[in-house]
């Protein structure tokens, strides 16, 4: 930077902030650093009793804030994201449309690694709304290493952007409920309204339940059915328990499906199933979803409607965060559920 007179600042980029102070009534800026000088403003400056100045002085190899940021804020930026203006140094992301939430959290830690550059994100695999901030890109000093810039847009170019917005499908489910007690009407079915109201949350719609006994080839029948009537996702519920007359799990392998992991870390829903029929997902929920409010259910339906097809090792790693506290007042997702590590 360079100090100039005041009166030949102007168009250049101001340094530092000046702070204007009126007695008894207020302290603050009355510039901030980034500021480009305008006509108007040397008088004021003047008033301010600064002379002098210190405005940015263009050098090879290094950028502005203002620049840098921007830059940044493009390289992290996937799908579904709008940038902010940069100002002072900053670039906020918010997402375009409701969806899911993915961040590289391992490029994001290389980016945050180096020194001056600095992107603050909200959790990977959250619900986020239209307009909603998910993200913010600063760089620290008024001026910085155009090389730090480039290193990472080096990072973030492998993956096409490390932050991005993913829209969800709207897919037609059928729902399997099993249970002597309920097929026989010995008892009602609660299961179903939850199912179709979690669904329709997120723009997708039941098809069809289908009710049957606890019987491991009806079960498979059931499931295979639907999937020849052109359903998306096939849900089921009742029998996840390792309670012997609890047939649902074998039911589902004995339909031809690839059992990706009988069992998750999380509580509550820690006795569901995820397997695949031919590339399409079955999802076996454990009876938690009927009564609690927020369960395994609502981190995996998300994540599944918008196409990923899930590992048992991201079922694992729900582990870290996987503890509902079941407080009386649920403000899920403003906690830490399903908040995994990486």
């Amino acid at each position: 930077m360079k100090k100039v007179k005041v009166e030949e600042a102007v168009g250049m980029i101001l340094c530092h902030d000046i702070t204007r102070i009126v007695p008894g009534e207020s302290k603050g800026p009355a510039f901030r650093k980034g500021h480009i000088i305008r006509q108007e403003d040397v008088p004021k400056l003047l008033d301010l009793g600064k002379a002098h100045i210190y405005v940015w002085e263009n050098q090879e190899g290094m950028l502005h804030e203002n620049d840098a940021a921007l830059r940044l804020a493009k390289a992290a930026a996937g799908s579904g994201l709008n940038l902010s203006e940069p100002k002072e140094g900053k670039v906020n992301l918010t997402a375009a449309a409701d969806g899911l939430l993915k961040v590289d959290v391992n490029s994001l830690e290389l980016i945050n690694g180096i020194d001056q550059l600095i992107i603050a994100t909200l959790h990977t695999n959250r619900m986020v709304k239209a307009g909603q901030q998910v993200a913010g890109c600063r760089v620290v000093p008024l001026v910085i290493a155009e090389e730090k810039i480039v290193e990472a847009e080096r990072i973030c170019s492998s993956i096409q952007g490390i932050i991005s917005v993913k829209t969800l499908h709207k897919v037609r489910a059928g729902l399997v409920t099993t249970g002597s007690e309920v097929y026989y009407g010995r008892i009602k079915d609660a299961f179903g309204p939850v199912i179709k109201s979690k669904l329709e949350q997120f723009g997708s719609s039941l098809h069809k339940q289908v009710f049957v006994p606890d019987d491991v080839e009806k079960i498979a029948q059931a499931v295979r059915e639907l999937k020849a009537e052109g359903v998306d996702l096939v849900l089921t519920t009742g029998g996840m328990s390792v309670d012997p007359d609890d047939l649902t799990p074998t039911g589902i392998k004995s339909a031809g499906a690839e059992i990706i992991a009988y069992g998750a870390p999380v509580l509550p829903g820690s006795m569901f199933m995820l397997a695949y029929l031919d590339g399409m997902p079955i999802l076996g929920l454990p009876g938690c979803v009927m009564y609690a409010k927020t369960t395994i259910f609502d981190l995996v339906l998300p994540r599944v409607l918008c196409g990923e097809k899930l590992s048992r090792q991201d079922l694992v790693k729900l582990g870290h965060g996987g503890l509902c506290l079941n407080c009386e007042v649920c403000t899920f997702p403003h906690c830490h559920f399903g908040k995994e590590g990486k």
